[in-house]
């Protein structure tokens, strides 16, 4: 028995998706007399519970392949951000009690909601720039929500969160599932596909119980 949590979603061909659908093909099957099922996905690198890189929004920078070990594995705050209807802001990270934390989640409506559309609506909740200058003056190292993109509806133009936490070297977590997390710390486990010089890959995520005496 485990008490690990798993915030990964499901990969399928008519799931929730940003750019093109997800497919795959049988390339071998035991049912034609081969002696095993063997299946091609052609995937987006953005496509279920994934990794931005820095490179994402900044040419030169850190890759997945180069993510430092730490900045994904450590102490995670998750943070109840229900309330929020559209576009976290710096109050509302302090609210929820950020302060002090080097890595967060962000669990907000979208786990009962957008996350959870097959179709991508016009409006979920992500994080303003506000919020996002806000992680970066207190020297944050990963943030992770509960949706395909980190940004909030109103910015999908300029994406002025993504550039500033990817210029600040913040590593975004997307399409975390957080409906079945309660708010607090644990201990998190996240491992981005090492796609070398890529901007992003799919991040298998666990989280544990945090261990005795530490904080996130």
């Amino acid at each position: 028995m485990t008490d690990a949590i798993d915030i990964n979603i499901p990969i399928h061909p008519e799931m929730l998706h940003w750019g093109r659908r997800p497919t795959f093909e049988m390339v071998e099957e035991i049912a034609d007399g081969f002696a095993s099922d063997v299946s091609r996905w052609v995937i987006g690198a953005h496509t279920g519970t994934h990794v931005d890189a820095p490179s994402h929004f900044l040419p030169g920078a850190t890759t997945v392949d180069e993510i430092a070990l730490d900045s994904v594995v450590g102490p995670v705050r998750v943070l109840d951000l229900r309330a929020v209807e559209e576009e976290i802001t710096a109050d509302d990270l302090d609210r929820a009690g950020a302060a002090g934390a080097e890595r967060v989640l962000f669990r907000t409506r979208n786990s009962t909601d957008a996350l959870t559309r097959n179709v991508r609506y016009d409006t979920w909740v992500g994080l303003g720039p506000g919020g996002a200058a806000w992680l970066v003056e207190r020297g944050m190292r990963f943030a992770g929500i509960d949706y395909m993109t980190m940004e909030a509806p109103a910015h999908t133009e300029a994406w002025p969160t993504h550039v500033a936490l990817c210029g600040a070297g913040v590593v975004i977590l997307e399409n975390a599932a957080l409906a079945d997390v309660e708010p607090g710390d644990y201990l998190m486990v996240c491992q981005p596909v090492p796609f070398a010089g890529r901007e992003a890959a799919p991040a298998p995520t666990v989280l544990l119980p945090l261990p005795s005496g530490a904080t996130a």
